[in-house]
């Protein structure tokens, strides 16, 4: 039952930031592939984030480790987040640093989207459900690595 509020709580995000973000959703992008993150963070002011995602592009998923870093935080959180990936035509863009694009969205419930970019261009729509305690949705960097 709770797994089934959770995504439904994804749908309404993702929904919702569509409809309320510039740029890629009304921009020339399309989706070319989806991730899903399992990301820990802990914090006193200046913290640090890890965690493991999947990729599937082009039919195929892909394993990649994250590691990131984070300003002005407070607690330990857990972020399960879903997200498309714009932007992309081959798999070697992928890793790199990623960095948040404008502000971050944070809706009813504990669900949150943030837009992320990296140096290829790369951009990551994720909306995330974080639980714990902790004043933003995640760092506001992180670094995909170890892609497989």
């Amino acid at each position: 039952m709770r797994f089934n509020r959770i995504l439904l709580s994804l749908a309404l995000a993702a929904f919702l930031l569509l409809a309320v973000t510039p740029g890629v959703a009304q921009g020339p992008y399309y989706a070319v592939g989806s991730v899903s993150v399992d990301m820990t963070s802990v914090a006193a002011g200046v913290g640090a984030s890890w965690g493991s995602g999947v990729l599937k592009f082009k039919g195929q998923s892909h394993l990649f480790k994250i590691d990131g870093l984070s300003v002005g935080s407070v607690g330990i959180s857990s972020i399960n987040a879903v997200g498309n990936v714009y932007n992309m035509t081959s798999l070697s863009q992928f890793p790199g640093n990623y960095a948040a694009v404008g502000a971050g969205i944070t809706l009813a419930g504990g669900v949150a989207g943030l837009k992320m970019q990296n140096q290829s261009g790369v951009i990551i729509n994720l909306y995330a459900v974080q639980q714990g305690v902790q004043l933003n949705i995640g760092p506001q960097g992180f670094t995909v690595s170890g892609l497989r």
